[in-house]
């Protein structure tokens, strides 16, 4: 087994002790992604819907990286402090994906790093 580091400047840098991706083989595991803009590390101001906007637009950009895409995502793991903005995610959701979409869980989590409402991981299968 040959793992590869993904990394991209296009998305935040990792804050602790991990890599933006990996990949083994032909799949990809994304870390969680968090609404930050990555030239300056601060998270987006605006509120929850910009803070999903941006975690998609992070996400693509390590998809990217990896030579994927979003719709190269499997399992789509969704973590919110507050589960009432669930129907938010799915309504920007709908901008990034297309059917078939991810396997998908959304979990309610008392807090997030850098006091965000949302953190995304998942798992992208290539080819």
């Amino acid at each position: 087994m040959s793992k590869q580091i993904i990394s991209t400047d296009r998305a935040p840098a990792a804050i602790g002790t991990y890599s933006q991706a990996v990949r083994v083989e032909n799949t990809v595991y994304l870390s969680g992604q968090i609404p930050l803009i990555p030239a300056s590390m601060e998270v987006i101001e605006g509120g929850i819907q910009d803070e999903i906007n941006l975690v998609f637009q992070n996400l693509t950009a390590v998809c990217e990286a990896a030579d994927g895409t979003l719709q190269d995502i499997v399992k789509l793991n969704i973590y919110l402090t507050d589960l009432s903005n669930f129907p938010i995610v799915n309504e920007v959701m709908a901008q990034y994906f297309e059917q078939p979409y991810p396997a998908r869980a959304a979990i309610g989590v008392s807090e997030l790093p850098k006091g965000v409402g949302v953190e995304m991981d998942g798992v992208m299968v290539i080819g």
